[in-house]
């Protein structure tokens, strides 16, 4: 598939910047019964928009939990229903319903979302591990440490810089041409995919640049500063004699597997594992987190259940009361 204009040379002396008005989402290749799992991503979104949709709503209504850690699972609850909705309905509307046609715009504002909601998640899970950093290696100066406003601080920025490093290479996109191709090779607008297409047609190296420097910036230092943070964590337990503390963080520590293996496996060996392997794997990272960070995480956290469980009394209590009083 491609765009082609009828006088290139008057196109190029009019407006150099050639922006078709669709792609071209090709998803998996030459794979039968693919809408099955298509039905299962359906049933994965599902289940995360209920489990993080609890977390926040339990989070929100109990005031014991609002504390400076439950700032954070609270914002990492949040993006898991984000990212999961940027993505997933979309891609049953795409596929299921054999819509694979995007606007330009709609292609670019589904990367700006669905990149936006991925860095989150790694920074969340980077400030989960500084919280459990400083209440084991730090625990008398923990409530100095982490307050309410340090959370929302780094919680902002986190924010701040993923909402600016997606925008720019959303920027970057808008100012090439696309003259041939039009057929982006994966399940939504990728931004690799995406920015090659115009490789023929443009300079793509501010491209590059970018999208190098965004899981440097957005996976691959949070990835560091967890790992570093573990080792002192370990440290710390060891030199005390308390190893089994290290129980304290295996949900966490589940978590960050969970995320960074994947997505990790895919931008490193990229050149080498086929379309349809790095397309699976993508979808995958992208969906799965969002549905076990309530159950691997939250659910395991005995000030949390009990808090769950207290709301759940209170709410069938309420219940009780409504038919006697009507009587």
């Amino acid at each position: 598939m491609s765009y082609l204009t009828s006088d290139p040379n008057q196109t190029e002396n009019t407006d150099p910047i050639i922006r078709p008005p669709y792609f071209f989402i090709s998803g998996f290749i030459d794979i039968p019964h693919m809408e099955y799992y298509y039905i299962f991503l359906c049933f994965v979104y599902i289940i995360s928009l209920v489990g993080n949709t609890f977390v926040m709503m339990v989070i929100y209504m109990d005031n014991s939990l609002h504390s400076p850690k439950y700032i954070a699972v609270f914002n990492l609850a949040f993006t898991d229903v984000c990212g999961s909705t940027a993505m997933v309905p979309k891609l049953l509307d795409t596929f299921l319903f054999s819509r694979q046609l995007i606007s330009y715009n709609q292609c670019l504002t589904s990367l700006f979302f669905i990149f936006l909601f991925l860095n989150m998640q790694s920074f969340n899970l980077t400030i989960l591990s500084y919280d459990r950093l400083v209440a084991i290696c730090c625990p008398l100066r923990y409530h100095m440490m982490v307050t309410h406003r340090s959370m929302f601080q780094l919680t902002g920025a986190a924010w701040a810089l993923a909402v600016f490093l997606v925008l720019l290479a959303v920027g970057l996109i808008t100012r090439l041409s696309f003259c041939r191709s039009l057929v982006i090779n994966s399940y939504f607008c990728d931004h690799g995919p995406l920015f090659r297409l115009a490789a023929p047609c443009s300079d793509v190296v501010p491209n590059i640049v970018i999208s190098y420097l965004n899981p440097c910036l957005m996976l691959y230092f949070p990835m560091v500063f967890i790992i570093s943070s573990y080792i002192c964590i370990t440290h710390a337990l060891l030199t005390r004699g308390i190893a089994h503390g290290l129980k304290t963080c295996t949900s966490h520590l589940i978590l960050v597997a969970i995320f960074y293996l994947p997505i990790n496996i895919t931008y490193l060996l990229h050149p080498i594992i086929p379309t349809n392997a790095r397309i699976f794997n993508l979808s995958l990272t992208l969906v799965l987190p969002p549905m076990l960070n309530p159950f691997v995480y939250v659910l395991k956290t005995e000030e949390f259940k009990e808090s769950a469980k207290k709301l759940l009394r209170k709410r069938r209590a309420q219940r009780a009361v409504v038919p006697i009083q009507s009587t």
